[in-house]
This record gives structure tokens, sequence and C-alpha cells, in this order.
């Protein structure tokens, strides 16, 4: 593969993984966002800033390309099938990383209809603009959240997650159904990726450490759900990308413990697989918060709230799959993720 197109360019891993491929000098890469306000969209621009596009360019609907780096980028909405399918006739890309989706579990349970344009309708447009475009290998993301009310710890790609509990995890898991039909039908290497609580630099600003880190130095309380009774797989941006860059470049195959009579959720006729991208060391919410304070040498206000609905109790990745097919553990420790965080935090809102 020589050309890769990444979806959801401009949010957070998406920025982190175009700007990996894009240093891997065998790879051109050509970059879409729809660039929405769920959250601060300056952040968003300034992503792309950084991966020298300039400020005019990305204001506009036109293509554009990158001062520093091989990467093209252009402002369209998946859900608008005829203008990816202009996107995939003239990059004519190999492989696919698809990233762009409405991300959150509480906001599904507030906008639920933005989840089936954004997770949907644009996941359906995708596999239809591979599927005529004999891509190579398309890589998506999932989610720890379709594992649902699956109570066997640790969250196992061989064990069932037909109990989602939020519509995001519902569309997500919709995904995969989506992907293996794509995958048996017409023959498209797809593989799902189930990534678990990912942190880092330029994170999103509705996740837990940007909103603990920011409440803190602000003097503000923090919202604690479930009184702090929760545990995280925690997973570095770094070992994210890395991971999606390894798996990229081993497309999915038929597996050969296939069994119609039998089947089993991580087996398929197909060139089809799902795996687990975590840590695989969960975390107390407690102690991760005692991290930032340790880092921030301030303390945090705590406001002990109940458990959320669509919240899960524990989240905890067994990547066995991941280690056995490709060599590779996420490893980087909360302690030197939150700390490079917070440097990279303090630097960007100069605080």
């Amino acid at each position: 593969m020589r050309k890769i197109l990444v979806t959801g360019i401009g949010g957070f891993i998406g920025f982190h993984v175009s700007k990996l491929l894009a240093n891997d000098k065998n790879l051109e890469v050509y970059g879409i966002d729809v660039l929405n306000d769920y959250y601060d969209p300056e952040l968003k621009k300034n992503r792309l800033l950084h991966l020298g596009f300039d400020a005019a360019g990305i204001e506009s609907d036109a293509e554009i390309q990158s001062a520093t780096l091989p990467i093209r980028f252009k402002k369209i909405n998946l859900a608008d099938k005829a203008a990816l399918l202009e996107v995939f006739e003239s990059f004519q890309p190999d492989g696919v990383v698809h990233l762009a989706a409405q991300a959150g579990v509480r906001y599904s349970l507030t906008h639920p209809e933005v989840y089936m344009e954004s997770n949907m309708t644009a996941f359906l447009n995708m596999l239809e603009a591979c599927r005529f475009h004999a891509i190579q290998h398309l890589v998506y993301a999932s989610s720890s959240s379709v594992y649902g009310l699956n109570g066997e710890i640790p969250f196992s790609v061989k064990k069932g997650t037909n109990h989602p509990v939020s519509l995001y995890a519902a569309t997500k898991k919709s995904n995969e159904l989506m992907a293996h039909c794509y995958s048996h039908l017409y023959q498209i290497p797809t593989t799902g990726l189930r990534f678990f609580t990912v942190y880092g630099p330029w994170g999103r600003p509705d996740m837990a450490l940007f909103l603990f880190t920011k409440a803190i130095l602000e003097g503000k309380a923090i919202d604690v759900y479930n009184h702090g009774k929760m545990r995280r797989d925690f997973t570095y941006i770094d070992d994210i990308v890395q991971g999606i860059y390894s798996v990229l470049m081993k497309p999915a195959a038929p597996s050969s413990e296939f069994n119609p009579l039998r089947p089993k959720p991580d087996a398929s006729s197909a060139p089809y697989r799902v795996l687990n991208i975590g840590h695989s060391k969960p975390v107390e919410l407690m102690d991760f918060v005692h991290e930032i304070e340790r880092q921030l040498g301030k303390k945090a206000e705590l406001n002990l709230m109940p458990l959320q609905p669509g919240d899960v109790l524990t989240s905890y990745a067994d990547v066995t799959e991941l280690v056995n097919e490709y060599g590779y553990r996420p490893s980087t420790s909360i302690e030197v993720g939150v700390e490079r965080f917070i440097r990279w935090y303090r630097d960007y809102y100069k605080v």
C-alpha cells in the first residue's frame, strides 16, 4: 500500500495517525474531515495547522496540500456520498483508516440523530466507496463500549458484544456487522479496532483527562462519577497510532478456525477481523485523578456523582490477538502519559 486515506484528520486520533503515516517516506496521505463543532473547532483547526496546512485553505472547500508533509486535505461531509466518491476517484487510495465518527457516550443520549448520520450513513458510504475501488484494507474505529453489559473481564474479542448500553456503542457494533457483510460479499479486507479510553496531547476536551486538568487549574470542582469506583484501561495516544499502523500494513484474511456449525465472534470465512487496542492495565479512576494532581502539584475539589446512564464500571482489554498477530502491545504508563499531556496542555493554553 502506498496511498492512505484518513478520515477524521482534524480529530484527536486522526491527527496523530496522519502525522505518523506522513513520516513514512513510502506513503502518501489524504485526509478528510467535516470539522464540526461537537467540541472546540479551533482545536481541530490548530491540529491541521500543526500538520502544515494554511488557515485560509482549511476554511475553504478546496483540496489543499501541507507545506511540510506529504498530506493533502479536503473538508467534506462523509454523509455526502458523491463528495466521498470524488475523493476516491482523484486520490485512488490503496488503504483507508476510517476514524471519523460522532464520539461520546453521554452525547448519544441527547443527540441520537447525529449518530445515525455520522456513524451509520457515513460508514455505509465508506464501505460502498471501498467496494468500488478495490481497497486493499479498510481499518476503522470501533470502541470498547461495544462490550456493554458483558461482565467477563478482561474484555476479549472471543466473547459476545450483544448488550450495548448506549446508542454510541450500538452504532459501533453496527459498524462491525456492516463491515463483515462487505468483507463477505465483496472480499474487502476490513479490521475494526476497539479502542480503550484513549488520552494524550491534542486530546478531546470532553474526555476525563482534559476536563480534570482544566478544572483543577481553574480551581473548579471535577465531576467524579460512581463516586470514583470505576476502572478504565487508559491507553496513550502513541500506543494507539502505532497499533493502527501495524494493523494497516497487514490486511485481514479469512480465518482457518472458522466453523459455520459453531461460529465464534473472533473468526470468519471472510477477510474480516476485530481487535482490542488497550493498555491492558485498568486504573482506578481515583488513582488517575491522584496522578493528575501529582503532575499539576495541585489538589482537586471532588464532586462525587452517581453512575451515569450509558457508562460501564470497568474497561479492561485482552490484547492477546494483537500481540500474537502483530507482536505489538501498548506499554505507556499513566505516569508518563499524563505528564506528556499536561506538558502539552500548559504549552498550548499558556497556563
